[in-house]
């Protein structure tokens, strides 16, 4: 996604974006897309790779979860997949949230498309 589309992307008024900061460092966030009724999206959720580990990821998902719930809402969702953290599945669950399907998705490497390098570019 370029700068102009993610831009466009975050400004929509129902994209909601919260970060955590650890002692004014940004360790993490989550986004919620706010936009069907009666329901809430999370999208993105993550930690920055040097906070994770410090136990920070229930409490970050907590803070989704409330606030999500902050809305009258009957339905507060997620897809994750295997390019989450391995321990993102058990997290979910931990804090409530069940398995509704799964499905087996597949696509083109794309370093045989072209989109990007077949081999790893080293910093100079």
């Amino acid at each position: 996604m370029d700068d102009a589309a993610l831009a466009a992307h975050i400004r929509q008024q129902t994209i909601e974006i919260f970060v955590l900061y650890v002692r004014g460092v940004p360790a993490g966030f989550f986004e919620l897309d706010v936009a069907a009724p009666r329901e809430t999206k999370l999208c993105y959720f993550g930690l920055i790779p040097d906070f994770i580990g410090r136990r920070l990821g229930p409490y970050l998902l907590q803070a989704a979860i409330d606030q999500a719930w902050s809305r009258s809402i009957d339905r507060f969702w997620l897809h994750t997949s295997t390019f989450d953290h391995p321990k993102a599945l058990s997290v979910y669950q931990r804090a409530g949230f069940l398995v509704y399907a799964r499905r087996r998705i597949s696509f083109d490497d794309p370093r045989r498309r072209g989109i990007l390098p077949r081999a790893p570019i080293k910093p100079a």
